[in-house]
């Protein structure tokens, strides 16, 4: 079987495909139009999943703080916190908190080894975390109840938007409430 010699190079042959620079432009314009209307909405989906992520990060601590109520026996309280050793006296819950057990039921931990955990990593310098002016820590019973009035801790935006709450009821059940519309954040 003979082989056919290769075809000889001649302009035709030797010409480049490729993009030109008009089809660069358009483009690239295409891809800036979209990325400008996507961005809000990305925007508003990572502010949503912080929200979403500090408030299971309080569930979460919140039962934790009913468990070691009911396995030691012995009252415990979940305080806001931001040096990991005492309560603050504020309502800000942005800066972390603090889960001790309360033996003598001073609401403040007299011993290092009556904290069982310290969380003073701040949630997020994007949202801010705020308790009811009323009742600023959560006291678990040893039978798992949250004697006295019901806690919400907001979840806001830096605009004062609610995003979500935490709320614990007098049974020392917590759960989350979302809004269903646009709601200021309560101070």
């Amino acid at each position: 079987m003979a082989r056919t010699p290769p075809a000889p190079f001649t302009p035709t042959n030797l010409r480049q495909t490729g993009i030109t620079l008009v089809e660069l432009v358009v483009c690239a314009c295409v891809l800036s139009i979209t990325a400008a209307i996507a961005t809000p909405s990305v925007g508003k989906l990572i502010e949503r999943q912080r929200a979403i992520a500090a408030n299971h990060n309080l569930l979460t601590h919140l039962a934790q703080a009913r468990a070691t109520a009911i396995t030691r026996h012995t009252p415990t309280i979940l305080c806001p916190s931001s040096n990991g050793s005492t309560c603050n006296a504020d309502t800000n819950w942005g800066d972390g908190w603090l889960l001790f057990l309360d033996r003598d039921g001073n609401r403040q931990p007299d011993h290092p080894d009556d904290i069982v955990l310290a969380d003073n990593l701040s949630t997020s310098r994007h949202l801010k975390l705020t308790s009811t002016a009323g009742r600023r820590q959560v006291r678990y019973l040893p039978d798992g109840r949250s004697a006295g009035t019901n806690l919400t801790i907001s979840i806001c935006n830096m605009k004062d938007e609610l995003l979500t709450a935490v709320v614990v009821n007098n049974t020392g059940r917590a759960r989350s409430a979302h809004p269903r519309t646009p709601t200021a954040c309560p101070n």
